[in-house]
C-alpha cells in the first residue's frame, strides 16, 4: 500500500509567499525610480484662452479643487493630500502639511517625477518670515500633479488615502485637463473652508 505523500506544515507553505513579498519591496521601490526618469511624455496643448481658468480654488475639508473663470466654476476635481493635511497649513519641511493661503502657479514640469505638475508659489515672503522667525526650514516645490509616472492605472483608487508631501494630487487624466486650463500666473487659493463658502467669496459681488 502506497502512503500518501506528506502534507507540507504552515512553514513551508509560506516560504513562497514570503520570498513574494520580499521581491515585491524590492521591485516596488525599483520600479518607481525607473519610471520617474522617464517623466510624462508630451504634454497636452493649452486650451483657447477664453476657456482658461483664472482662479484655483482648493478646499482641504472637502477634499476638492475648482477652477474658475471670471467668477464661474468650470470644473471640480477630488483631490488628495498630504498625510498630515489636516494638521493646519504647512510649517517646516517635511511635516506633509499643505499650504493655506494666496498663491499663484509660478512655473510647470512636464518631466516631473509625477504625471505633470503646476508649481505653486509656496513659500512667499510671509511664510518664509515666519519660518526664519521660528528657526526651521519651511519647505517648499508644492505642486498639483498627477500619480507617479508608471502608477496611472491606480486611478481614482488613489483617493483612498491622502499619500503626497503636502502637494495636490488628481488622476492623470485629470491633470492633463487642468495643466491645459491653468496657465502660468494663475492665482491658487488653498482654504480650511469648505469650497461653497471659498467660491462664492471670490464672485463679482452685485
Amino acid at each position: 500500500m502506497t502512503n500518501p505523500p506528506p502534507v507540507p506544515g504552515p512553514v513551508p507553505r509560506l516560504i513562497p509567499k514570503l520570498v513574494l513579498a520580499i521581491g515585491c519591496a524590492i521591485a516596488l521601490p525599483a520600479y518607481t525610480k525607473i519610471m520617474a526618469r522617464i517623466g510624462s511624455g508630451t504634454p497636452p496643448a493649452m486650451a483657447a484662452t477664453a476657456q482658461q481658468a483664472d482662479l484655483v480654488v482648493v478646499s482641504k475639508p472637502d477634499r476638492q479643487m475648482v477652477l474658475m473663470r471670471q467668477g464661474q466654476i468650470l470644473k471640480r476635481y477630488p483631490v488628495t493630500f498630504g498625510a498630515h493635511w489636516q494638521d493646519g497649513p504647512k510649517q517646516v519641511e517635511g511635516d506633509e502639511r499643505t499650504p493655506e493661503g494666496s498663491y499663484h502657479i509660478d512655473w510647470r514640469n512636464s518631466q516631473s517625477m509625477a504625471h505633470l505638475s503646476l508649481h505653486i508659489s509656496y513659500p512667499d515672503a510671509t511664510d518664509r518670515a515666519r519660518a526664519a522667525a521660528a528657526g526651521h526650514d519651511p519647505g517648499g516645490n508644492i505642486m498639483i500633479h498627477g500619480l507617479p509616472n508608471g502608477w496611472g492605472a491606480l486611478g481614482r483608487l488613489h483617493r483612498l488615502w491622502n499619500w503626497t508631501d503636502g502637494c495636490v494630487a488628481v488622476t492623470n487624466a485629470q491633470m492633463e485637463e487642468i495643466w491645459s486650463l491653468v496657465p502660468n500666473g494663475t492665482r491658487v487659493v488653498l482654504s480650511d473652508a469648505a469650497t461653497d463658502r471659498v467660491v462664492a467669496a471670490h464672485r463679482p459681488q452685485p
